[in-house]
């Protein structure tokens, strides 16, 4: 969408990087670590979509394959059986969280299984990191990494134009890619490995959307924006001779090289005046078409221009769908039909109201049409139809006047693409989802072509906060961009994002303990109300009324039953008020800005936290007094609970590395605190149902122990911990929220920024814990075993398998060791959550340090991909040590 995806992400990079205080108090010396294994089960609680999609590419070689990338969600792999797409990057891990936002991808038209992704979220301070070339010789199954001198920037201005990445069509061993911040255009001659500046490249662009910005964002030169091939000037193994590429200045956007790479000038004629967002290349037709607009995009752009370019003239014909006086848009989205060359697609990407457009011509831009015409104003007559019925959100509840209609065709619609292989098929991406159409062609026989949600599997919202109540809907979530949604199905499309008032972007989110029918909820508006109350569990909402200066959501509190609420809104200081919000009154001895929760015993007492202090009220939020307890995180990275269930049992996890950073536990209220010496660090922290027997809730945090960073359950009160993620769902930054079911024993919801909500299920359904690997009389594996071995993808040449080994005997193992042979000489490429090693056909995996150790009646998987040829077939028969498995 807007705004809001920048300062969520902003908001998610503080934690862990803010200042933080000296030693903590005294630590708790008994509690030990216990990296057992488990074996989860993880998904997205279904919303489809939920932000911007700037490029979607497909292969040039291969039906059917297909990729889309993301600003900072990663980026996905088309799946045509099941037409959904699949996450690509989920193995990027908390220290490289920038490496989720993707700038551009290429897929390899020599090679079909490789792919490379150009990756790294912001250019300025705001991603600590440089950016990166990930490739994959198996379609994003696997990645390798080539880190770069300089930052890339998924989510900076510009980021719609495109692709800055490209694998020369003849020699796929050479790849170009464009940089940003006056870096320059890269060249690498071992497909992605390596890579060095092409130093005769004569300019290194000068756009910035604004320079007067000191935070770097807006004032960052966009650089070197697209790179295209002209496959026609080259031969199958020798490098393409004629390479264009597109660069952020006003007045020379586009240059050209004929002989390879090894000199460049600029293309005489041009249009000035405007940036090429893109550069597509017809090389049957012999065109090289250009979308032109005034400014860098996703969100600006007033004016623009379509223009074609002959090859072999050096003719420029400016082929605008409409007068540049008479646009109020810029372009960018631009295709052209493989199959049925002179038809070529553009958007008017930056037209948000009444509508995005879409424009087509069918002779190389002589003419053109539109996908919607006034008949007589405001009338509008659409060449197309939209069924959002499998996303009804996508019409946020509105119910506009004409010309406005909903759902709305898009905006931010830098993206657009006709299938290579099929001309009924095309795909748009917009800023809350990506649509397509399967009978693009009754477009020009006078019919309707239909328009859905292409986007089932791409789960692109940023989670701020969430909640699982003990009643009613099992997931409420508060979201950058689409507000947050009531799921009562996490499998499926919730109809409706909250409402009455729609939120850009909600902040925070809580429910009454004893009462979880009331539930109040704040957020960011450009205008209106930040506060929402509803007394059905979140069904229905109405607005609150806002106290003089807030600006912005802040965080919110609800009293254990429902009477009372305290917000900390952005803009102003701490309120509370009895009933629902009618009228406010300051709350005295607290800060403002600080982070406030409520007991969830007591109605009458709530907390609250800022830049070191713990504050309580047992007034309802009237008075607050500050804790004594010293050496609590210093900065205000932090995320605390009260537990269900006992008064003044809180928990909170925060701080930074140059600090006080970890997990705290007070049992009175914040007088007193104890941290906990076997979390190193940890950011959120959340519940969920007890384990079977046990006499405390399961505890569950985004940290790391142990030296491991990931997501843990406790089941004993944080005495040992238990690793449930892999390093193959690791999601990038995950610091925001985390809460587990309290309904459901081991099922956790995970925030992310910006792959949605991730949840996850044990198959440890006896709610065991594990054993003690520092406990010698701990047994080696003897006894009954099972495995399933099951290949997950498959493609040619190579294939990805997913093993689960179960322990189906009585005694734990603390280290295992796998071992089976391939029926058809199948070789191991890499594996993760495991170590193997072949001879021959024979395979032997075996565990990692922190899956080592696996209980009675649990399970541990591991996966690997892998090479094959003629037949895949399956092993059908694993031993451990002397111990055949059964195999499921």
């Amino acid at each position: 969408m807007r705004r809001t995806r920048i300062l969520t992400a902003v908001l998610a990079l503080a934690a862990g990087l803010l200042a933080g205080t000296p030693p903590a108090l005294a630590a708790d010396s008994t509690a030990k670590v216990s990296l057992a294994a488990d074996t989860y089960t993880w998904k997205n609680a279904r919303i489809d979509g939920g932000g911007f999609v700037p490029g979607i590419v497909f292969n040039r070689s291969e039906k059917n394959l297909a990729y889309a990338r993301t600003d900072i969600g990663g980026a996905y792999r088309w799946q045509q059986s099941s037409k959904t797409w699949t996450p690509l990057l989920d193995s990027v891990g908390w220290d490289d969280w920038g490496h989720t936002g993707v700038v551009s991808l290429a897929s390899d038209a020599v090679d079909p299984n490789k792919v490379y992704a150009a990756v790294g979220t912001y250019t300025n301070s705001w991603d600590p990191k440089n950016g990166a070339v990930m490739r994959s010789s198996n379609r994003g199954a696997s990645w390798q990494k080539t880190d770069l001198p300089f930052k890339l920037g998924g989510n900076m201005p510009g980021r719609g134009m495109g692709e800055r990445l490209a694998v020369d069509p003849n020699k796929n061993s050479v790849l170009y890619l464009g940089a940003p911040s006056g870096k320059g255009l890269w060249r690498s001659t071992d497909s992605g490995v390596s890579w060095s500046q092409v130093a005769n490249f004569p300019n290194v662009g000068n756009y910035q959307q604004d320079p007067s910005d000191t935070s770097g964002y807006a004032s960052d030169n966009q650089g070197i924006v697209w790179v295209t091939f002209d496959e026609s000037t080259g031969t199958s193994g020798n490098a393409t001779e004629t390479v264009y590429v597109g660069v952020a200045d006003l007045q020379n956007s586009v240059y050209r090289s004929t002989d390879a790479g090894a000199t460049w000038t600029r293309l005489a004629g041009q249009p000035t005046g405007h940036l090429a967002h893109k550069g597509v290349l017809d090389a049957a037709g012999g065109y090289l078409y250009l979308s032109y607009s005034d400014k860098g995009g996703p969100y600006d752009g007033g004016k623009g221009q379509v223009w074609r370019y002959a090859t072999a003239t050096g003719t420029w014909t400016n082929i605008s769908p409409v007068a540049e006086a008479d646009t109020y848009y810029g372009f960018s989205g631009l295709t052209v039909d493989r199959q049925k060359p002179g038809t070529v697609m553009a958007t008017a990407y930056s037209s948000w109201w009444p509508d995005t457009q879409i424009f087509r011509s069918t002779d190389s831009g002589a003419t053109w049409t539109r996908a919607w015409d006034y008949t007589s104003y405001p009338t509008r007559a659409n060449r197309y139809t939209m069924d959002v019925s499998s996303s009804p959100w996508l019409t946020w509840g509105a119910n506009p006047s004409p010309p406005e209609q909903t759902p709305k065709l898009g905006w931010m619609t830098e993206s657009l693409e006709i299938d290579p292989f099929d001309s009924n098929r095309m795909m748009y991406g917009t800023g809350a989802t990506l649509y397509g159409t399967e009978n693009l062609t009754n477009w020009d026989s006078g019919g309707q072509f239909t328009i859905k949600p292409m986007v089932q599997g791409l789960e692109e919202t940023a989670v701020n906060d969430l909640a699982s109540p003990p009643s009613g809907a099992p997931l409420l979530s508060a979201l950058g961009d689409v507000g947050g949604f009531r799921h009562t199905d996490l499998t499926k499309v919730p109809s409706m994002m909250f409402t009455s008032p729609n939120f850009t972007t909600t902040t925070s989110l809580d429910f009454a303990e004893t009462n979880a029918n009331t539930v109040v909820r704040v957020g960011n508006l450009d205008s209106g109300p930040h506060i929402a109350f509803s007394t059905d569990n979140g069904v229905n909402w109405f607005a609150g009324t806002d106290p003089s200066g807030v600006s912005g959501g802040g965080t919110v509190a609800a009293a254990s039953d429902g009477g009372r609420f305290v917000w900390s809104p952005a803009g102003t200081g701490v309120q509370y008020t009895t009933g629902f919000g009618s009228s406010w009154s300051a709350s005295s001895g607290i800060p403002a800005g600080a982070i406030v929760e409520s007991d969830r015993v007591d109605p009458k007492t709530f907390y609250g936290f800022k830049s070191g202090k713990f504050y309580v009220s047992t007034d309802g939020g009237a008075t607050f007094t500050a804790s004594a307890a010293t050496g609590l995180p210093s900065g205000d990275s932090v995320r605390f609970k009260a537990l269900p269930g006992a008064k003044g049992d809180v928990w909170l996890a925060g701080g930074a590395t140059d600090g006080a950073y970890g997990l705290w536990h007070s049992t009175d209220g914040g007088a007193s605190w104890t941290k906990l010496s076997n979390v190193d660090q940890a950011d959120a922290i959340g519940f969920g149902k007890a384990a079977t027997g046990a006499s405390y809730q399961t505890l569950y945090t985004s940290a790391k122990i142990g030296g491991v960073r990931g997501i843990f359950r406790s089941t004993d009160k944080g005495a040992t911990w238990t690793r449930i993620n892999d390093d193959a769902h690791q999601w990038g930054w995950t610091g925001a929220a985390i809460t587990g079911d309290p309904r459901v024993y081991g099922r956790v919801y995970v925030s992310t920024n910006g792959r949605g909500v991730i949840y996850g299920d044990t198959s440890d359904t006896s709610g065991g814990g594990g054993t003690d690997p520092t406990d010698p009389t701990d047994p080696t594996p003897t006894g009954a075993c099972a495995v399933t071995y099951k290949i997950t993808n498959q493609w040619s040449g190579g294939f990805q398998a997913d093993v689960q080994l179960s322990n189906t005997g009585s005694s734990a193992w603390t280290g295992w060791s796998l071992v089976w042979a391939f029926p058809n000489a199948q070789t191991i490429s890499q594996t993760w959550n495991a170590e193997s090693a072949q001879s021959g056909s024979t395979v032997t995996a075996k565990n990692v340090g922190w899956n080592a150790n696996v209980a009675a009646g649990s399970s541990v998987s591991f996966g690997f991909t892998g090479n094959w040829s003629g037949t895949n077939g399956k092993p059908t028969a694993f031993k451990l040590g002397d111990q055949a498995c059964t195999v499921a």
